[in-house]
């Protein structure tokens, strides 16, 4: 993975509020840390990061952080998280793992299938299980994401963790046996008539509840504006009673 030049600048705003105007004005809140150093809260420019992500293949991405005014000229990082406006995509916060040149990292690399499976062609269904798998290696060398050609996968068969080619000096973690990519036969009409049949109920029984307890909280309610009349009704009953008795 090639390193990207990024300038960063110090932030000294905190709170909801600062962080607000500070979005406003064009800039994007970030914090690095790692290295046995404290964390630094840093702001970006928003076009910039805009732009590095972008053109990148995945959020997997290598900086050279150089932080304006900071004693160390460029820090090597990697982007660890990147959280979104789930509405607009604008990207509203980013982490940096600051990480040493010939230190051996753990990321998330995506997966994407290259190529049409004879399996497909024999009218079965790819499915990717994976979308993304757990790889260790020195920065330089991790990948920012994994093509893998399919076009010999048959129909019925499966990719496994542990046949994912891998570049150099890459190592995949986690139990080799479970599967990535796979092609599997098209669900018949039954099968898919069972497999309404079994949502429908369950789709019926939560909509069930919720009317359930709607109408749970009608008669609650009722029950205690009647336990607020109760010593009127009481009050109301004895002159009665005494009438009755004479």
């Amino acid at each position: 993975m090639k390193s990207v030049p990024l300038t960063a600048y110090a932030r000294t705003v905190i709170g909801r509020n600062a962080v607000k105007q500070l979005r406003g004005s064009g800039r994007v809140p970030t914090v690095i840390y790692g290295r046995n150093r404290a964390p630094q809260t840093l702001e970006l420019n928003q076009r910039d990061l805009d732009k590095l992500i972008s053109h990148s293949a995945s959020e997997n991405i290598l900086v050279d952080l150089a932080v304006e005014g900071d004693a160390d000229p460029k820090r090597l990082a990697l982007v660890q998280d990147v959280q979104h406006n789930p509405l607009t995509g604008q990207i509203l916060h980013i982490d940096f793992h600051e990480v040493a040149a010939d230190e051996k990292v753990t990321v998330m690399v995506p997966v994407e299938p290259v190529g049409m499976p004879i399996g497909v062609k024999d009218g079965g269904v790819l499915e990717t299980v994976l979308h993304k798998i757990r790889v260790r290696a020195i920065p330089a060398d991790l990948p920012l994401v994994l093509l893998i050609d399919v076009t010999q996968l048959a129909l019925g068969k499966s990719m496994h963790l542990g046949e994912i080619p891998l570049p150099p000096n890459v190592e995949v973690l986690g139990d080799k046996r479970v599967p990535v990519i796979a092609v599997s036969a098209p669900r018949t009409e039954a099968e898919e008539a069972a497999a309404d049949a079994t949502a429908t109920p369950a789709t019926a029984e939560v909509e069930m509840i919720k009317e359930k307890k709607d109408d749970e909280a009608g008669p609650a309610d009722g029950k205690k504006a009647d336990a607020g009349k109760k010593p009127e009704a009481a009050g109301a009953a004895k002159p009665a009673e005494k009438a009755a008795k004479k």
